[in-house]
């Protein structure tokens, strides 16, 4: 059994403060339940340090070392340092969130996933679009059966490139949010998977469609670009009794059949608030279904894997998981 604690009294670390991570940071000091920061860049978490009156180091070691009653960290560095970071954070036998996605290699997940088993931590990725308050009312709609069955999903994810990601393409950056999604709203995992992906202004792929052909004919179709200005996060769910599209700013979703459009209203809540919530809660034995499960963040990384081999070999890539 895990070990479970009082909400109150849990103690959170954020590794990788640049980017997203500040975002974390700013996040767990609303909880309330900030312990420390590290970041190689010292200047920049001493600066946070003094803001939000924490500790503050430089190497995980430092960390890990002088930070004896930690109950988790956040990993928010660059993805292909991912791995190691959460390999040594579980290994002291402290839980782990690590930004997305899990790691760049699925191998590298699954034996992430071993480790946190052997270590009974919780082990979670962080894919946000979970926790928006329009994919929730989606996947509450489809669980339901309100509209009948789900058959095809549609997702177009837009905007320059983010100064920060210098490690990854769009795939691993972008498109696995709208992978999870899929997967999380299916409740299914693909068992084809086909891409064209290509770059024009990075080095990188930095535009990419994306086919995942689930059981029963089942479809989603994911198309992802840093080349245009406007930023765009929309999806839209067809099923066997009318359509859900939704757009992940604005939170709302609009509802058709064939007697009416229905757009429900609802209070915004920030996705990031609610996910770093929800992962306070499953470190005090509250898990929900909507935590991200090792093996769900592995398999989204072993769907991005098979999008850049299709990608480049010009084929589909099946898959059994």
């Amino acid at each position: 059994m895990l070990k479970q604690m009082d909400e109150k009294s849990i103690k959170i670390a954020v590794i990788g403060t640049g980017g997203w991570g500040k975002n974390h940071v700013r996040v767990l000091n609303d909880l309330g339940v900030l312990s420390a920061i590290c970041d190689s860049d010292e200047n920049r978490s001493q600066a946070l340090a003094k803001k939000y009156k924490i500790n503050s180091y430089s190497t995980v070691e430092q960390l890990l070392e002088k930070e004896t009653s930690l109950d988790a960290c956040l990993v928010c560095t660059p993805t292909k340092t991912h791995f190691p970071v959460a390999q040594e954070i579980i290994k002291h036998g402290i839980n782990v969130f690590v930004e997305k996605p899990l790691s760049f290699s699925s191998i590298e997940c699954e034996e992430l996933t071993k480790l946190s088993k052997q270590n009974n931590v919780i082990l979670t990725s962080g894919y946000i679009e979970r926790f928006n308050p329009a994919v929730q009312d989606l996947k509450q709609i489809i669980d339901d059966n309100t509209y009948g069955e789900l058959l095809m999903m549609e997702f177009h994810r837009e905007n320059r490139m983010p100064m920060h990601i210098k490690d990854v393409g769009i795939i691993y950056d972008t498109s696995v949010h709208d992978i999870d999604t899929a997967l999380f709203i299916f409740d299914s995992k693909p068992n084809v998977v086909f891409a064209r992906a290509g770059k024009k202004f990075h080095n990188s792929e930095d535009f990419a469609t994306i086919m995942l052909g689930f059981p029963n004919q089942k479809v989603a179709i994911i198309a992802s670009n840093w080349i245009t200005p406007k930023k765009v996060r929309r999806f839209s769910a067809v099923c066997s009794e009318g359509t859900i599209t939704g757009d992940f700013i604005t939170q709302e979703i609009k509802i058709d059949d064939e007697n009416q459009t229905l757009i429900p209203r609802r209070n915004i809540r920030e996705p990031l608030t609610l996910e770093l919530e929800n992962f306070v809660k499953s470190l005090s034995g509250n898990i929900t279904k909507y935590l991200v499960t090792p093996e769900d963040a592995t398999a989204v990384t072993k769907i991005a894997e098979a999008a850049l081999i299709s990608s480049n070999t010009g084929t589909p890539v099946y898959l059994s998981f």
